[in-house]
C-alpha cells in the first residue's frame, strides 16, 4: 500500500508512526523541531489520515507497508521512531529488517499483548451522527457523553474532515480498527529480537510500560534502555514535549547510556 507521507528538513531518514486514531499530524510540533538535522518522514499508516482504507489490518501488513515506503523513496537506513501503535509496527519491522534501522526509539508501548481498551472511544464514535452536526463544537459536546477527557475528545476529533460540499466526514476507518482491536493488541512474535540499539521512552502516568515489563524488553531487544519521562501519561509528544525531544536527541547522538 502506498502510505500518504509529508517529507522535509535534511540530513539523513527520520521516520515517525503515530499511534492508533491518530495521523502524522500529531507528531509535526516535535518534528519540526528535528527537521534541521534529519530529513523527516511523517507517515499517515493504513486506515489513518490521508492513507488508503484497507480491511486488512494487523501489523505485518503495516509493516509490508513501511518497506514499501522505504523501497519507494530509496532509503537504504533511516532512525525509526513509533508511538504506541506506531510503536508495535516500528519493533516488527525492525526484527525483519534489521538491516535497514540506525537506531530505532519506541514511545509508551511494550512488546506484549494489551486487550482491547478503547471502547469508550468507539462508543463515543458510533453515538456520533455525523451528517447531522454543523459544526466541531456540536460534535465536542456529543462526544463529551462518552469521553471525559476534552483532550482526547480534541485527538479524536482530528479526525473529522469537511468535504467539498461542506460535509463532515471521517478520514479514519473506524470499522477496520474496530474489527481488528484484537490484532492491534497483539504482541511481537515470542522469538522476534533485534540486537540494535534501541531506546525505550514510557509517560510515568502510563501503565503501557510497567517495571515488570523490563525484562520482557530486553528479551526482545537486548540492547534497548528505558527511560521514563515524569508528568506524562500515554501522549507524551503532547503532554512533554520538551523533555521528549531532548530524550531522542540525546539517544541519537550518544546511543544509550
Amino acid at each position: 500500500m502506498k502510505l500518504h507521507f509529508k517529507k522535509f528538513g535534511s540530513g539523513p531518514p527520520l521516520i515517525i508512526l503515530h499511534g492508533v486514531f491518530g495521523s502524522s499530524d500529531n507528531w509535526k510540533t516535535l518534528a519540526n523541531h528535528l527537521m534541521s538535522t534529519f530529513e523527516i518522514y511523517l507517515v499517515d499508516q493504513r486506515n489513518h489520515g490521508l492513507s488508503p482504507h484497507s480491511d486488512d489490518f494487523n501489523y505485518q501488513v503495516m509493516t509490508d507497508d513501511l518497506e514499501e515506503l522505504l523501497h519507494d523513496a530509496q532509503i537504504d537506513k533511516c532512525y525509526l521512531l513509533g508511538h504506541s501503535m506506531g510503536g508495535k509496527t516500528a519493533m516488527n519491522f525492525a526484527v525483519q529488517y534489521p538491516e535497514k534501522i540506525i537506531k530505532l526509539i519506541i514511545v509508551d508501548i511494550a512488546p506484549k499483548r494489551y486487550p482491547p481498551h478503547h471502547q469508550n472511544i468507539l462508543q463515543g464514535v458510533h453515538s456520533l451522527k455525523i451528517n447531522k452536526i454543523n459544526n466541531r463544537k456540536e460534535a465536542d459536546d456529543l462526544l463529551s457523553t462518552t469521553i471525559n477527557n476534552s483532550g482526547i475528545r480534541q485527538f479524536i476529533l482530528k479526525n473529522l474532515s469537511r468535504n467539498p460540499e461542506g460535509l463532515f466526514y471521517w478520514k479514519i476507518n473506524w470499522k477496520a480498527i474496530e474489527d481488528n482491536m484484537q490484532a492491534i493488541g497483539s504482541p511481537l512474535l515470542s522469538h522476534a529480537v533485534f540486537y540494535g540499539e534501541v531506546l525505550f521512552i514510557r509517560g510515568a502516568q502510563s501503565d503501557y510500560i510497567l517495571n515488570k515489563d523490563k525484562s520482557l524488553l530486553t528479551k526482545h531487544f537486548p540492547n534497548a534502555v528505558l527511560m521514563t519521562i515524569q508528568k506524562a501519561g500515554h501522549w507524551i509528544h503532547a503532554e512533554q514535549p520538551a523533555q521528549l525531544l531532548a530524550l531522542i536527541k540525546q539517544f541519537i547522538k550518544y546511543g544509550k547510556r
